[in-house]
């Protein structure tokens, strides 16, 4: 078995694989584009606000995965660009596809536990105290409460931990290498883990402010892009953290007057108008 190359030799060799690299980079950017044309197809209409019911399980399943697609995507180009390096350097090209695939397969499967997960809690709150989440009673101060909570997390040493592991993909391959489509897999998974930890908390605002809102769906996968690509990505964390307490508050205090939502009491005597 050969080893694995280095981190700095890895890196070296880049610059001679742009073309590969790019190849995989437009991959990558088809798919987020097909994943956001199909996710204002599956959306477009369908944002009552906060509140707005999830669908049954299947139906919600294949939503999830195309709000994956379109919103993590994007975020994973410097991971898919350095695996793509590394499966060449190994002289694994004729197995890239492959590979790629059972990696960005692991990655989903984290990100799809967590999405049955946010719908399990869904359904608990709606059978057990669906008040909570009225909107003419406590569920301002619920979605308020869930982004005032994400802004904290933003600052949190878990979040910067997780953050920097989703900026250090040579780092991680370097550590965690494995070979063969299940090593790739667990990679996947492995780093979806991650991802989930820097990220799950700006997901769970897109529950709280309205899961079908291509609005929020929009600015927190640039949100997500922001912090985890461009090269001062970390340093946004913390006005991300006071944007989303501002929001929080404001959402809480005065929920008619918020901006970036869709007041779900409008929408309701919109339909009872019709």
């Amino acid at each position: 078995m050969r080893p694995m190359p280095s981190a700095s030799t890895a890196t070296a060799q880049a610059p001679r694989r742009g073309p590969r690299v790019a190849g995989w980079t437009m991959t990558v950017v088809a798919l987020s584009i097909a994943a956001w044309l199909g996710a204002l197809v599956f959306m477009g209409g369908m944002d009552e606000g906060p509140g707005t019911p999830l669908n049954r399980l299947p139906v919600f399943l294949a939503g999830w995965v195309v709000m994956l697609t379109a919103m993590m995507l994007p975020s994973e180009l410097n991971y898919i660009g350095a695996f793509a390096v590394l499966l060449r350097g190994r002289g694994l090209t004729a197995r890239r596809r492959g590979l790629m695939a059972s990696f960005i397969s692991g990655y989903g499967i984290a990100w799809i536990a967590y999405g049955l997960a946010a719908y399990v809690v869904d359904w608990l709150i709606r059978a057990i105290s669906p008040e909570m989440i009225a909107w003419n009673r406590t569920g301002p101060y619920l979605a308020g409460s869930v982004l005032v909570f994400a802004g904290l997390y933003q600052i949190s040493r878990l979040k910067h931990s997780c953050l920097t592991g989703c900026r250090s993909p040579l780092s991680f391959f370097a550590r965690y290498w494995t070979e063969g489509n299940v090593g790739a897999v667990a990679m996947g998974v492995r780093h979806g883990l991650v991802c989930v930890g820097c990220c799950w908390a700006l997901m769970a605002v897109m529950f709280a402010v309205g899961a079908m809102s291509l609005t929020w769906m929009a600015l927190l996968t640039v949100i997500m892009f922001a912090e985890k690509v461009l090269p001062q990505g970390k340093k946004l964390t913390l006005p991300i953290a006071c944007f989303l307490w501002a929001m929080g508050i404001w959402i809480a205090v005065s929920p008619g007057t918020a901006p970036l939502l869709k007041d779900p009491m409008m929408f309701a005597g919109l339909c009872r108008a019709l």
